[in-house]
């Protein structure tokens, strides 16, 4: 592990220098700091080593996720987390993260800057720039529905979708359901790209018909309900699995505006478990995530990496939780 030496011999400096410029001292350069920062991060310096009394830091970036109320996706996710790692002597940091704000300083320069030792990585999109970063990233990062090849400094946690979607067809193939349609958040995100697959790979596992028409992707819900719903439904579909739990409310609204009976005429399945799912009108079948779980997961996946084991992925089974939005096919439509 290179020390304050080894980067002030590097660049030919005094150790003095070096400390001021990781410890933000107002009278380096900001040219100076920012050789020096990009120095260390070169060298694999890290802050992890630090005095007894000075608490050492992770942080959780949050980007596109609600986190800060009981019932908000993030919340669970983040509780899990903390209530592992605070125990554990870590101060964990929640920070909300945009792309411009990603812009500004890589990865690995803002957690060396801000002496945090590792991260977990919520609601990043493929086309933000620190996911470019993680793939040569040297400061541990675990991403929840992200998956970097090759680096082992990052981690992937998750649940098992190709599960979570098997247990889903499966569940309407034995209602009688043949023809299975597809509503999705748009393929930008790469957990959407891993359902999307998950749903055709599913269909083939159980002899159904697999055809790119009975899918549907957007970023918006609404024109899912506008454009997509009424196609699969002139289709013949007769059940219907979401990406996600809002999708699939949507749906159940929208069908019961079009005078259609759920789950009488068409059965409906979302995916996540979120707390508003037991409460929609009918009650929602859908795939359910321990978020909890997952967040203790994430921790568990930090921990390694930062005792130098390299774990690629990490995914929990997934559980399809049945109520009233699913039942047996009545009749072909």
């Amino acid at each position: 592990m290179a020390t304050l030496q080894d980067i002030a011999e590097k660049l030919g400096i005094s150790k003095g220098t070096v400390s001021k410029a990781l410890n933000g001292a107002p009278d380096i350069s900001e040219t100076s700091r920012k050789i020096i920062l990009e120095t260390a991060v070169e060298m694999g310096y890290t802050k992890l080593h630090r005095q007894k009394d000075v608490p050492k830091k992770l942080c959780v970036l949050i980007e596109n996720i609600e986190y800060e109320e009981p019932h908000h996706f993030g919340y669970d996710l983040i509780m899990g987390f903390r209530q592992l790692a605070e125990p554990a002597g870590y101060q964990v940091d929640v920070l909300p993260f945009t792309e411009k704000l990603q812009k500004l300083t890589p990865y690995d320069i803002f957690m060396l800057e801000h002496d945090y030792v590792g991260s977990f990585v919520l609601g990043f999109s493929l086309s933000d720039p620190w996911m470019k970063d993680f793939q040569t990233s040297r400061t541990p990062a675990v991403l929840y529905d992200n998956y970097i090849q090759s680096n082992p400094n990052t981690t992937y946690i998750g649940i098992d979708n190709n599960e979570g979607m098997e247990l889903a067809v499966e569940h309407l193939k034995n209602l009688g359901h043949k023809k299975i349609g597809y509503l999705s958040g748009a393929l930008g995100a790469y957990i959407m790209q891993v359902r999307h697959r998950a749903f055709f790979h599913a269909l083939r596992q159980n002899g159904l018909k697999s055809d790119p028409t009975y899918a549907g992707s957007s970023y918006y819900i609404s024109e899912c309900m506008q454009k997509h719903l009424p196609r699969l439904l002139n289709l013949g579909v007769t059940g219907l699995i979401c990406s996600h739990d809002q999708i699939a409310n949507a749906a159940i609204v929208q069908c019961q505006q079009l005078e259609l009976h759920v789950p009488k005429d068409i059965s409906i399945i979302g995916f996540d478990d979120l707390p508003i799912s037991a409460y929609t009108s009918p009650p929602m079948t859908t795939v359910r995530q321990e978020r909890a779980e997952l967040g203790k997961c994430a921790y568990y996946a930090l921990d390694s990496l930062l005792n130098k084991v390299s774990i690629g992925t990490m995914l929990l089974h997934a559980q399809l939780i049945v109520r009233n939005s699913t039942g047996p096919l009545v009749s072909e439509t």
